[in-house]
């Protein structure tokens, strides 16, 4: 890519002029490449120049101009750049000489062949799938597309929590409650009784003893209590695994909490945490009896802060936390347990974790990714705890959390969910326990019909893929930290930014060139590269920079593991190739310039192609 073999020949002409002027040239600051909004400016530009100013002792546009000479006189940039030019108070633009780009190639740097463990999804196997847990999956399909994209050996795990309080919650209501509705599935019939027991419990506190008793049966595996969770935990499974397929998501392996219990994990990482000095049993207080984590330094943590500063990873009675059964699966993860699954199929190309089974060489991560909301960041910050206390620091330093804001209703959507919203507030949780939130299967089915009462054109891709392909992407397009506030109707847009507007400009540009094909110019695998690509329009030079952007923008992305740069782009790059499709004559374009026009609507299905794969949509050749 254009930035990273920018900043290697950079480095080595700042560490020339630091030996021309007597300075050491052994510690050098970041050389930070960057892309000028303003396209007068150039197409890459640096301030390093200003960096170096108070070593050098003199002004930043001088030290710029002995760099611009240096890299002038070496040819360390092989004539990628027609025009290197100082700018006040100290930057260095550099103007891309299109021909030489056309005719280098610019990919991401080879990726050393890690081995990449992404978690997402993990909804808890209690009820239907709602549209903050499609969040989550979108969000980590997109990171392992593109870490594939960069060339890492990633595998994806989908963890379910078949020993929690929200499964216990749910077989107590089957077994406890009358409920009648008529639902064609499970998940749907048990998002009633979830939500009917919680308001139960209320009324009954005393029905909190059958949680209990329910989650140490789950615990134990015997018995017709943990049976009816496995077969109430699978069935819905199942249906949430058809619930992402719909959205092109899927998974390598199926992580079962329960066989992380029942297969010794715990055991293993219990007995490795008791040779430390942070794990210890409590013998009096409030924490009486529990194993807890401590912190190496105190925290201040809020009296009614759910969280306290020393973790309990086993509860008094025995009963085990989601963290304990966190940091044993983390350690298999890592391959630093000693232990291993068994592995059976569960699906087409999916493999679960079994009591018994295949070996097979799961987990072993060189880099360990975790999508999960950022309320869980603290005991996501436990885990890596436990690593380091553990011995394992490269391990933790290789842990990433991906956290991201909730998705929270608009009034309009809470209206249409038959919610109070006089209070006027601008936006509104979902419950699982309230029985508040939008399905993913009601979703997806209303928008398919809307688009399908709109479109005047059947063909092309289906009204159902279309519909995946717009919620999928107004998901994403919001940056991480973000609160998506979810609006039905803004979802159902298929103009500004949305998947439908880029899927249409790949369509277009598909168009464009099948018309030309016809007409008698070149199939475009054919076309070839003209003489000279120098554009001559505003609107090609707009279109060709942010083509040359992609593998930079790619590389962003990478390092920051965030869906928003990638999105950012392909926004961008649709609307610039619309402005230059109104613009600039294609097909009707004058001999001379036509060549060119048609290549670089070739490129720009390319890239446009290249970047909805990553971000999960469909290429469609017509809408």
């Amino acid at each position: 890519m254009i930035s990273s073999w920018m900043k290697k020949h950079l480095e080595t002409s700042v560490r020339q002029v630091l030996s021309k002027l007597g300075h050491s040239a052994e510690v050098l600051p970041d050389v930070v490449i960057e892309r000028p909004a303003r396209p007068e400016h150039g197409e890459y530009s640096t301030n390093i120049a200003m960096q170096l100013a108070q070593t050098l002792r003199q002004p930043p546009l001088h030290i710029a101009a002995l760099l611009r000479d240096e890299l002038d006189q070496t040819g360390r940039m092989e004539g990628l750049f027609h025009q290197i030019e100082t700018a006040p108070p100290g930057f260095l633009n550099f103007r891309v000489d299109w021909n030489e780009w056309a005719r280098k190639s610019f990919r991401l740097p080879q990726a050393v062949r890690e081995k990449v463990v992404i978690e997402h999804t993990s909804i808890n196997p209690n009820k239907s799938a709602h549209i903050g847990h499609l969040r989550n999956a979108c969000i980590g399909d997109l990171l392992a597309r593109l870490l594939k994209r960069a060339g890492y050996h990633v595998e994806v795990h989908n963890y379910i929590d078949d020993l929690g309080n929200q499964l216990a919650d749910t077989v107590v209501g089957l077994l406890q409650l009358e409920h009648q509705a008529t639902h064609l599935r499970f998940g749907d019939f048990c998002w009633d009784v979830y939500s009917k027991v919680n308001k139960e419990y209320i009324e009954q506190p005393s029905l909190l003893e059958q949680r209990t008793k329910v989650l140490q049966a789950l615990e134990d595996g015997d018995g017709n209590l943990a049976w009816l969770g496995l077969l109430t935990a699978e069935r819905i499974v199942r249906e949430h695994l058809e619930e992402m397929k719909a959205f092109g998501i899927d998974y390598d392996l199926l992580v079962w909490e329960s066989n992380i219990v029942r297969q010794g994990f715990w055991d293993t990482a219990f007995r490795l945490l008791q040779k430390t000095d942070l794990f210890h049993q409590e013998t009096s207080g409030k924490l009486e009896g529990c194993w807890v984590l401590k912190q190496p330094v105190a925290e201040e943590v809020e009296p009614d802060n759910e969280h306290q500063a020393d973790k309990v990873l086993v509860r008094s009675n025995g009963i085990l936390t989601y963290t304990a059964k966190d940091i044993a699966y983390h350690l298999w993860k890592f391959g630093g347990l000693g232990n291993d699954f068994r592995y059976k199929p569960f699906a087409d190309g999916l493999w679960t974790t079994s009591a018994e089974g295949l070996t097979a060489d799961y987990g072993k991560a060189d880099l360990v990714v975790n999508v999960i909301d950022h309320r869980q960041a603290y005991p996501q910050a436990m885990v890596k705890q436990a690593l380091e206390a553990l011995g394992f620091t490269t391990q933790a330093e290789k842990l990433r959390h991906v956290g991201y804001g909730v998705v929270s209703l608009s009034p309009g959507a809470a209206r249409e969910l038959g919610l109070d919203t006089t209070d006027g507030k601008t936006s509104y949780a979902m419950s699982g326990r309230q029985g508040i939130g939008i399905k993913v299967s009601d979703l997806l089915d209303r928008m398919e019909a809307q688009i399908e009462a709109r479109r005047s054109d059947p063909a092309g891709l289906s009204s159902r893929l279309i519909a995946a392909a717009a919620i999928r992407y107004y998901l994403l397009r919001f940056a991480l930290p973000t609160e998506v506030v979810f609006d039905i109707q803004q979802a159902t847009e298929t103009t500004g930014n949305t998947g439908v507007y880029l899927m249409y400009a790949h369509a277009r540009a598909t168009g464009i060139l099948a018309k030309a094909e016809a007409g008698g110019l070149p199939r475009t695998e054919s076309l070839q590269l003209p003489e000279d690509i120098a554009p001559l329009d505003h609107a090609e030079h707009a279109l060709l920079r942010q083509i040359a952007a992609w593998p930079d923008t790619l590389s962003t992305a990478c390092e920051e593991l965030s869906p928003t740069p990638i999105c950012h782009f392909a926004y961008e790059l649709a609307t610039l190739f619309n402005h230059f499709y109104t613009a600039c004559p294609i097909l009707k374009a004058e001999p001379e310039r036509q060549a060119y026009r048609l290549w670089l609507t070739a490129k720009f299905k390319e890239t446009i192609a290249d970047a909805l794969n990553v971000i999960g949509l469909p290429a469609p050749d017509r809408m």
